[in-house]
């Protein structure tokens, strides 16, 4: 035992530099992945233990409000019934923001659907206009216990008392309005669009859409304005930290394989290396099995090490990082599974560290004590065709060496190859993930996002007076005024966005991404949320019920839809209006012109309609990634680091096996520069093959796994974009070349190694 903690200890002091890289490179990846599992947590579990506590109702739906809803307590799936509840359309305001909401009369606080009061106190009879915000209306309206809230157009204030939480869909500008409890009598005192709402919670979840066509056929379509449920609260909820999850996760677990395989590489080059020590370790009695636990827990000790510092990093550090990441581990820190999963994911990463490694330590313990024998072996290949030809045209000898020497060990060049190419090939995913969305942002008008602002107006100004106060402001480069509804769909289990915007002479610039746009009467396009829903393709025609009226429409393209989990389906005003001739614009879709900043837009268009319409800018889904562009940031830096141990190992083991080609080398005449040119351009030779393997697969990779999760979030394929051609080059240049620069001295080293100890190497 003494013997062999020596020999480990010599070796780490002989290689500190890669056990230092192989710990931060451990340390990186299990990071990473602890994040992801944060993130995934953060993501779900909120929601969950809102809906939980809460006893919340697994579909809500709201109705005109003649409709007896009391007999849905009949149907077969109801375990419980919150409501009805007397619903009133109304907007609110407070310090200068206007938002659209639901005033809900509610007495008491029902077991399902139970609002949580977060802050203040719940309504009381003594304070017939107190209100009590969902949170996220509060949020947004900045609104906290004690403030008054004033309604546009009315001399009437509404006192909050407090902000609760609940598990139904969160509001959202201009898509979803708040919601607010108020008294019976508040909501009855209130001048806008009445009806009623009723929760339903079922005896098994899976049952949704079963039960909302029952509720639907019991009450009649007609009676129906809206439908939501328990799957597209969570959807809501959960946003775009799920998807900073599965970035983090999809790169974490290829950053482990990846340095899985560097650490792989690093054992098997340093047993060619080692051969002389490994004989004389079995000559003096080490056994093979002594000799593959050596190598293997020296390395599965670097990686428990990089391990554990991450562990303890993410807990003590975690939350203090700035954004979302650090909300998502404070978050993280509380729930249940959180000591399991800090516990587990090192584990599992040094476990499969382990696995992976255990192959090239076992293959140290069959090197013969008898180095000589494997000296026997033939040392290289000959020259191919190719470089005999090359040598024919007299092109640098060196350069011609170097770039057989990269590839005449057929099996190990391949292989080095492969491990070399898969961090730069996940490097290259991470930088499209980051263009995509910089595209985002940068041009939101090619992923569905073609205005800036939506404006909404009150109900005294008419369509011409709004479309000459928007039009007079110099920055708006185009109006297009539209109507949102929600429709119900075919089968009439759950309802849709049916959006009609702008007209047949000023059609509205939707970014399409399959077939046309819709020019014809009846005719639509449509988010891929939608088509997935509906089980239909471009070129179907859908039936859907808007109120009392069916609509037909013919989908003749699919739209990039970010709202609404794509689940819209877009065609012009006109078309609307054939049904219903008296239909008008309740929203005005505001393309502004470039450089045109949208805050100081609608602080103007506000202020000279003297408050009478409200104003937001149109969501865009990149400004919840924001953290996003932080993580590609780090996961580069790993993905470097991994390919550096990788890099070094093969620089390694390229200037040991020349040790034995040095003597023939310097016999035809090659000077030490020279000989070190060989190993350079070997060694440069493998980086830029590496290079175009990584990129020949890296940009289709990241092209469809972005797709996929557009497709799967319901805005659609389409939205990839790969980095430019010159991002591609300026990257394989200097991989390139950092390669070459790393493979320099080293090679200049052995290039004047003194012959007596060449020929010690050689023997």
């Amino acid at each position: 035992m003494r013997a062999t903690l020596r020999w480990a200890h010599a070796d780490l002091r002989r290689h500190r530099g890669e056990a230092l890289f192989i710990v931060l490179a451990t340390t990186g990846i299990v990071a990473s992945l602890l994040l992801a599992t944060a993130l995934f947590g953060y993501a779900t579990n909120p929601w969950q233990r809102v809906f939980t506590q809460s006893q919340g109702a697994h579909v809500w739906i709201h109705t005109g409000p003649s409709a007896d809803a009391r007999e849905l307590a009949e149907l077969d799936s109801v375990t419980s019934v919150s409501g009805p509840y007397p619903t009133a359309a109304a907007s609110v305001e407070s310090r200068g923001t206007r938002a659209s909401v639901e005033l809900r009369g509610i007495v008491g606080r029902p077991e399902t659907g139970r609002p949580l009061l977060a802050s203040g106190r719940w309504l009381d009879p003594a304070a017939p206009d107190g209100v009590v915000l969902e949170s996220s209306l509060a949020r947004s309206l900045w609104a906290a216990p004690g403030d008054t809230l004033t309604v546009p157009g009315t001399a009437r204030t509404l006192t909050v008392l407090g902000i609760a939480d609940s598990a139904e869909p969160h509001y959202s500008p201009g898509e979803r309005p708040g919601l607010v409890w108020a008294l019976p009598s508040a909501v009855q005192r209130t001048d806008g669009r009445s009806g009623q709402v009723t929760g339903l919670r079922l005896a098994d979840p899976d049952d949704t859409d079963y039960a909302v066509q029952r509720a639907v056929t019991l009450l009649g379509a007609g009676a129906v304005t809206d439908v939501s449920h328990w799957q597209q609260a969570r959807s809501a909820a959960q946003g775009g930290n799920r998807l900073l999850g599965q970035v983090l996760g999809l790169f974490g677990l290829g950053a482990l394989v990846a340095a899985a395989l560097a650490v792989h590489g690093a054992i098997g080059t340093r047993i060619r290396g080692h051969l002389r020590d490994i004989s004389v370790l079995k000559a003096i009695g080490f056994t093979p099995g002594q000799v593959v636990r050596n190598f293997l827990l020296q390395h599965v000790s670097f990686a428990l090490l990089g391990a554990v510092l991450a562990a303890v990093l993410t807990q003590t550090l975690g939350s203090r990082i700035p954004g979302r990441l650090g909300d998502a581990v404070g978050v993280w820190q509380g729930l249940p599974g959180h000591t399991a999963a800090l516990l587990g994911v090192p584990v599992g990463a040094v476990l499969f560290i382990a696995a992976t490694t255990g192959l090239a330590a076992w293959r140290a313990g069959q090197v013969p004590p008898v180095p000589g024998l494997r000296a026997a072996a033939p040392l290289g290949g000959r020259l191919s065709g190719l470089a005999r030809g090359a040598l024919g045209l007299r092109l640098p000898s060196p350069l011609v060496l170097g770039w057989h020497k990269a590839f005449s060990r057929r099996p190990r060049s391949l292989a080095t190859l492969a491990r070399l190419a898969l961090p730069l090939l996940l490097m290259v995913v991470a930088m499209s993930a980051w263009t995509t969305i910089d595209r985002f942002q940068s041009r939101p008008d090619q992923i569905g996002l073609a205005a800036a602002l939506t404006v909404r107006a009150d109900e005294t100004l008419t369509d011409p007076d709004v479309r000459a106060l928007l039009d007079r402001h110099p920055q708006v480069a185009a109006v297009h005024p539209g109507v949102e509804v929600a429709a119900l769909v075919p089968g009439q289990t759950g309802t849709i966005a049916l959006r009609g915007l702008g007209t047949r002479q000023d059609p509205y610039p939707f970014s399409l991404a399959e077939g046309r746009p819709a020019r014809g009467p009846d005719e639509a396009v449509a988010g891929q949320g939608l088509l997935d829903l509906l089980d239909v393709r471009v070129g179907d025609r859908v039936r859907m019920t808007v109120g009392a009226q069916p609509q037909i429409l013919h989908i003749v393209g699919r739209s990039i839809e970010p709202e609404n989990s794509g689940r819209v389906i877009s065609t012009s005003l006109d078309t609307l209006r054939e049904n219903d001739p008296e239909l008008r614009a309740a929203l005005y879709q505001l393309q502004l012109r470039p450089g045109a900043d949208p805050r100081r837009v609608a602080a103007e268009l506000t202020e000279a309609a003297h408050g009478d319409i409200s104003v937001h800018a149109v969501p865009n889904p990149a400004d919840g990634l924001s953290p996003l562009r932080g993580v590609v940031v780090g996961l580069i830096a790993v993905l470097a680091l991994i390919g550096l141990i990788e890099l070094l190992t093969a620089i390694g083991g390229t200037v040991r096996e020349g040790e034995r080609d040095l003597l023939a080398l310097k016999a035809i005449g090659l000077t030490p520069r020279q000989i070190t040119a060989v190993t350079v351009t070997a060694t440069a030779c493998t980086a830029l093959a590496a290079v175009l393997v990584g990129t020949a697969l890296g940009v289709p990779l990241a092209h469809w796994l972005i797709d996929a999760q557009g497709r799967s979030s319901g805005i659609g394929a389409g939205i990839a974009r790969g980095p430019s051609p010159v991002l591609l080059l300026l990257f394989g240049t200097a991989a390139v070349l950092g390669a070459a620069a790393l493979a320099a001295l080293p090679a200049a080293r052995a290039a004047r190694r003194r012959l007596a100890d060449t020929l010690s190497a050689v023997a």
